[in-house]
This record gives structure tokens, C-alpha cells and sequence, in this order.
């Protein structure tokens, strides 16, 4: 029973408070329309003081205009000093606005003059000299107009301790094209307004000149009393000069409550109120069917907000109908934008949109679909892929019909991304090991090779020994000197005994490297690691058709490196470019009448590199003409095991950048012009780096 009374009490206070809100509607919606009433009326105000101070500029326009022919007429005829005056004094009695009529010639000097008769002179007290260079600039203005200009406006003191502002207008006068004269006129402003602006226009209004900073320049007439004031402003453009026209009414309050308006807001009163009872009959019955509802409402909205599954359902056209908050979140999109949107859906990626429609397509088409599983990928409103597992379901309203298909996805990013980096780690763990093989390879090489190198060079000393030995020993009577065969021999076996030497360095090289031991560095000439790896670098280039151009600037300082290690970084580089300009020809005579094959051109180049004060570098340069890098390639150059060649390791370029990281240098490369590749490395200079040594020891 407590609760009954409670729920009623409830029930009663949600009428009241209806109703009331209610009054509050209609008083609101009358004070509206009483408001909106007053602004119509106001806006009319203002609409018709707009047209008079646009008629009131007409009319000061018209005026300036009549006045600039009355002007031409009097100077139509030759005419003395003393008959110009006797008509320019009739003028002047008609137009009370002029203040002072001038004759001037052309040096404007003063002819003639009338002034009003209907006050003192304007320029008694300053004299009319003071104002001689404003009207120089006027009339420069008309004679560059070839009609009449008008000067800014100017305030004279008067000798009766007020003032005028006035304004003077320049007017050429032309004989047989010939500018012989001027005409200048003296207005006030004040007399403007009382003369030339209609007399019906003037009345119970303020018209007044003002600057475009609203400094007021004179004022005809007050206007009436009011409590409210419009204002309305129209812009005086005349030739030389541009003014503001200001217009103000001070007029009542327009009728706040008309009749028709009256009528109007009581039938629509009475209207609302009989709604309102008929809606108070209805709403008993329909406030159980509500409470019922909302709470089922909420016991669903809770189900849904607790789910981490995405939900969704289409209808049987395939528009989405309802999205649950754990899709909205898995997209990134919001319910709003999703509902009733048909393929393509926003969330599929672009790229395949069209596979997805056509199998969305394919499976709303039959009654029975499959309820397992599949994947798909989705995008997030940012842009971003993801995997998704869909399961789909016939979706059967209560009365047992088939009005769409349900469906739940699951967000699989995490679980592939841990895939992923189980697959990443994997192949990680196969590059090392890998690599450790390597190490163990060029271990075992190099204690294995270094027998062989070392007899290598022992048979070509000995054999070296022995021709030498034979060009040496007994000679017959005539003796002939040594065939040329010999000397080849003695040549190659020399050659033979230092390359197994230097191949013997070499692998003492890497198996220090491998070791990670300290390396034996001394001071090099660039040049001598170009001249020891250079009878390589020939035969190879005779062998594959390659000229070689070697620049090397004078100006290079010795480096300090690993001689041995550097020259295979230049001979693996030499290499490696010779074999990138294959593509660009074989180097066969061309066909008759066919382009010739471009030349395949290696160049080796040693120039300083950028220095400073406290450290010198050396560039080492290795120019190709071939066909360049691919941006693909580009990415992967440098990483171990990776090779374009079908019998490459992938092992060389990242050994390269490794030694000459060592040696503190950096090892890149670059498009050459018009084609090409440019490898280049530095090291450092040796003086350079025993400088910054000793300045390191002898810091305290």
C-alpha cells in the first residue's frame, strides 16, 4: 500500500510538473511573438530611414551636380573682372550653400572673387592665403580628371568665436581644349544639408556630415523625441573626396500588441490547451505501458553494454539495424553512422570492397546460412586493418519469421599480432644462428686456408728462385740475352706470391674480426689501397668489358685503418659495380645503322670530405653507370642474407658497413646522374685523429 501511495504521489507531481511546464510553453511562445512583432516593426523603421538617407544623398549628389553646370555657364563667355563678379554675386544670392566663388588662372592666382551675402566672410579671421595649398592639391585634381574635384573638409573659425566647416571644389575651365582657368567654390557643409537636401526628408530627422571614423562635420536639424534611435549612414563619394551621411530618428516605441496578432496567439492558446487535455487522458494508460518498457529497455542496454562481443544485425537488404557498443568500439565508428547503411559498409577496407559486397551478396541470398566462422579484416576509422572473426546467424522475430541475419565478431588482432611476433622471433632466432655458422665457417676456413696460401707462396718464391737462377747462371759463348717469356714468368710468380700473401692477410683479417680482437691500424695513402687492389680490379674489368677511371685528389691526407679490411671493402664495392653495369650492354659491336651500346664506366674516386676544426675525413667513392636500385631493394640492402645475385650470400654489404662503422666512419649510397649508383664510405685522417688524441690526453 506504501508503495501504491508512493507511485501515485510520483505520478501526480510528473502531471503538475507537466502542466506547468506547459504554461510556461504558451507564456513563452506570447512573449515570442510580442517580441518578434516589435523587431518586424523596428525593422521597418529602419528600412525607411535607410531610404531616406538614401534619398537625402541623391539629393545632395543632384544639387553638386546643378551647381557644377551653373558653374561651366558662367565662364561660357569671355568675360571682364567686373561682369564676372556682378553674375558670380546674383549666384551666390541664389544658393545660400556657397560660401565663396573664385576666378583663378592657371598659376591659380586670383582673378575674381564674390563672396555670401548672407553671413561675414569665411576666411576673415585666417585669411584665404592660409588654405592657398589646399587648393593647389584640389585643382592638380581636376586637371588630372579634366572635370571638377572636391577637397577634404576643413574647419575656419569664425570671429564671433564659432565655426564653419567647409569644403572648396576646383572646376577647370576649358577653351578650345585648353585648360585656361580654374573656377573654385567654397561650400558648407552645414548649408549643404539645409539646401540641398529635400525639405520633407529634413523634418523631425538629424542629418548630419560625419568622417568614416564617425567624428561628426556638421548637423542640420534635431530630431524628435523618442525612446528608441535608429540610425541610418549612406556614403557621399564625390570626385577628390568621400563622406559619410548620417541619418537619426528618434521615434516610439512601434505597438507591441496588435489586433490581428492578439487573435492570433488566443486561438492558438486555446488550441494548445484543448491538446493538453486530451493528452492528459492518455497519458494514465500509456505510463504503465512506458515504466514496463524502460525497464526492459535497461535490463537489454545493460546485456549489451557488458557484452565484449561486437554484435550486429541486417536486415533482409542487408542495412544494418542494430550495432552493439563493442562494435562501435572495434571499428572506431559510432552507432549513428552505421545504422541503416547498406554495402559498402565504412568499415571495409577500400582496397576490398568489392570481394567483400559481392560475398555479402552471395550469402544473404540463401534462407540457410553456414553458422561456423570465417575471417575477414576490418578498418578502423583511423585507417588501420584488423582481423576479425565473424560467426553469422538467421535472425527470427517472435512470430517465427526471417527478417535478417545476426551477427558476432571477434577483434583477433592480439592473437595474430602474438603469432606474428612468435614467427618474428623465430626467424630471429634462425638468422643467428645462421650468422654464428658463419662465424664458425670463417673460423675454420681461415685456420684451414692458411696452410695452402702458405705453400702457395713458398712454390712461387721457389719457382721465382729457379728462373732467376737460370737467367743467372752459365752462358754460352755468344750469349743471347733473356727471352721476354722469362721476365713475364718471374712477373706472374711475383704476382702469384704477393696475392697469396695478401690472401693470407686476409683471412687473418676476418678471423680477428670474427674474434672481435683489436685490429692492427696504420697510416695509409688513399692512393696506395687503390694500387693494391687494382691488378684484381683490371683483370676482372678487361673480363666483363668495364673501362676504369680512377680520380684521386692530391689534397687527401693519409688514413689510419686496417689496410687489409679496407681493401676488401673497395675491392667488394668494385666488384659489385661492375656487375650492376652487365644490364647496361654486353659490349658488342652494335648492328649497322642501330645506336651505339652506352659505355660501361667504373670510377674510383678519393677526395676530402667535409671537415672542421677538430676532425678530417677522407671520401672513398665507387661510381657505376649500371641501372640503379629499386626502392625496394634500397630498404634491404644492408641486411644480412639478403642478395639479388642466384649466387650471392647477402653477407658482403653488411660486412662492408660493419668494417668501416669500426674505423668510425659511414657507409651509404646515392642515385648517380644521369643513372647509376654511388657507393662512398669515409675514414678518418691520421693526422686528425692523433691531434684529437693528444688533445683528449692532455685535457685535465
Amino acid at each position: 500500500m506504501k508503495r501504491w501511495f508512493t507511485r501515485n504521489v510520483g505520478r501526480d507531481s510528473r502531471r503538475w510538473s507537466l502542466w506547468v511546464l506547459l504554461v510556461a510553453l504558451v507564456v513563452a511562445l506570447l512573449g515570442l511573438l510580442i517580441w518578434l512583432a516589435g523587431r518586424y516593426e523596428s525593422s521597418m523603421v529602419q528600412s525607411r530611414l535607410e531610404h531616406d538617407a538614401g534619398e537625402a544623398v541623391t539629393d545632395i549628389r543632384s544639387g553638386l551636380t546643378r551647381n557644377i553646370q551653373t558653374f561651366q555657364a558662367l565662364q561660357a563667355s569671355e568675360r571682364t573682372a567686373s561682369s564676372w563678379h556682378i553674375s558670380a554675386a546674383e549666384l551666390l544670392r541664389e544658393h545660400r550653400e556657397i560660401m565663396r566663388l573664385e576666378w583663378r588662372n592657371e598659376p591659380l592666382d586670383v582673378l575674381a572673387f564674390a563672396e555670401t551675402p548672407y553671413r561675414t566672410s569665411v576666411f576673415e579671421r585666417l585669411g584665404r592665403l592660409s588654405m592657398q595649398a589646399d587648393v593647389g592639391l584640389t585643382c592638380t585634381t581636376a586637371r588630372r580628371l579634366s572635370g571638377s574635384a572636391y577637397s577634404t573638409s576643413y574647419f575656419m573659425p569664425q570671429a564671433n568665436g564659432l565655426g564653419l566647416e567647409v569644403l572648396d571644389m576646383c572646376l577647370p575651365i576649358v577653351v578650345a581644349g585648353r585648360i585656361t582657368g580654374f573656377t573654385v567654390v567654397t561650400y558648407s557643409l552645414q548649408d549643404i544639408l539645409s539646401e540641398l537636401v529635400g525639405k520633407q526628408l529634413s523634418r523631425g530627422v538629424g542629418l548630419s556630415f560625419t568622417e568614416a571614423d564617425g567624428t561628426r562635420l556638421a548637423l542640420h536639424g534635431i530630431p524628435s523625441k523618442g525612446n528608441r534611435i535608429y540610425i541610418a549612414q549612406q556614403l557621399l563619394d564625390l570626385p577628390g573626396n568621400t563622406m559619410v551621411v548620417r541619418m537619426e530618428s528618434r521615434l516610439g516605441t512601434p505597438a507591441l500588441f496588435p489586433n490581428v496578432l492578439t487573435a492570433l496567439v488566443t486561438a492558438m492558446a486555446l488550441g494548445l490547451m484543448a491538446v493538453l487535455f486530451l493528452l492528459a487522458r492518455d497519458m494514465r494508460r500509456r505510463l504503465k505501458v512506458e515504466h514496463d518498457l524502460g525497464e526492459a529497455l535497461a535490463f537489454r542496454k545493460a546485456m549489451e553494454d557488458s557484452v565484449l562481443t561486437g554484435l550486429r544485425a541486417r536486415d533482409l537488404q542487408g542495412r544494418i539495424t542494430y550495432v552493439n557498443a563493442a562494435f562501435c568500439k572495434m571499428v572506431g565508428v559510432e552507432a549513428k553512422d552505421l545504422l541503416n547503411h547498406s554495402f559498402p559498409s565504412p568499415y571495409w577496407p577500400p582496397e576490398l570492397a568489392n570481394v567483400y559486397q559481392q560475398r555479402q551478396e552471395i550469402r544473404l541470398a540463401g534462407s540457410n546460412l553456414p553458422r561456423e566462422g570465417h575471417e575477414s579484416v576490418f578498418m578502423r576509422r583511423d585507417g588501420t586493418r584488423f582481423p576479425v572473426l565473424i560467426m553469422e546467424a538467421p535472425l527470427i522475430n517472435a512470430v517465427g519469421k526471417h527478417t535478417g541475419w545476426m551477427s558476432a565478431i571477434l577483434d583477433v588482432s592480439e592473437q595474430r599480432r602474438v603469432e606474428e611476433l612468435s614467427r618474428a622471433s623465430q626467424d630471429r632466432l634462425q638468422a643467428t644462428a645462421r650468422l654464428a655458422m658463419v662465424g664458425e665457417m670463417a673460423s675454420l676456413l681461415s685456420h684451414e686456408l692458411n696452410q695452402p696460401l702458405a705453400a702457395i707462396s713458398s712454390y712461387a718464391t721457389g719457382s721465382l728462385n729457379l728462373l732467376q737462377g737460370e737467367t743467372a747462371g752459365e752462358k754460352p759463348a755468344a750469349a743471347a740475352p733473356a727471352p721476354p717469356l722469362s721476365e713475364d714468368l718471374q712477373l706472374a710468380m711475383r704476382r702469384i706470391a704477393e696475392q697469396a700473401e695478401r690472401a693470407g692477410k686476409v683471412i687473418k683479417s676476418v678471423h680477428d674480426f670474427v674474434r672481435r680482437r683489436d685490429q692492427v691500424r696504420e697510416a695509409v695513402q688513399p692512393r696506395d689501397l687503390l694500387d693494391a687492389i687494382m691488378p684484381l680490379v683490371s683483370l676482372q674489368a678487361r673480363k666483363l668489358g668495364v673501362r676504369v677511371v680512377i680520380e684521386v685528389d692530391e689534397a687527401c691526407e693519409p688514413v689510419l685503418c686496417d689496410r687489409t679490411m679496407v681493401e676488401q671493402v673497395l675491392l667488394n664495392l668494385s666488384r659489385n659495380g661492375m656487375q650492376a653495369m652487365q644490364g647496361a650492354g654486353d659490349g658488342a659491336q652494335p648492328a649497322r645503322g642501330a645506336a651505339p651500346q652506352p659505355e660501361k664506366v667504373l670510377t674510383l674516386r678519393i677526395r676530402p670530405a667535409a671537415s672542421n676544426a677538430h676532425s678530417r675525413w677522407v671520401e672513398f667513392a665507387v661510381i657505376d653507370c649500371g641501372e640503379g636500385i629499386t626502392e625496394d631493394v634500397a630498404q634491404r640492402l644492408f641486411t644480412p642474407f639478403f642478395t639479388t645475385k642466384e649466387e650471392g650470400m647477402g653477407l658482403g654489404l653488411s660486412l662492408c658497413r660493419t668494417v668501416i662503422e669500426q674505423h668510425g666512419g659511414f657507409l651509404g649510397f646515392e642515385p648517380a646522374v644521369p643513372k647509376g649508383t654511388i657507393f662512398s664510405f669515409t675514414l678518418p685522417a691520421a693526422l686528425a685523429l692523433a691531434l684529437a688524441q693528444d688533445a683528449g690526453s692532455e685535457r685535465p
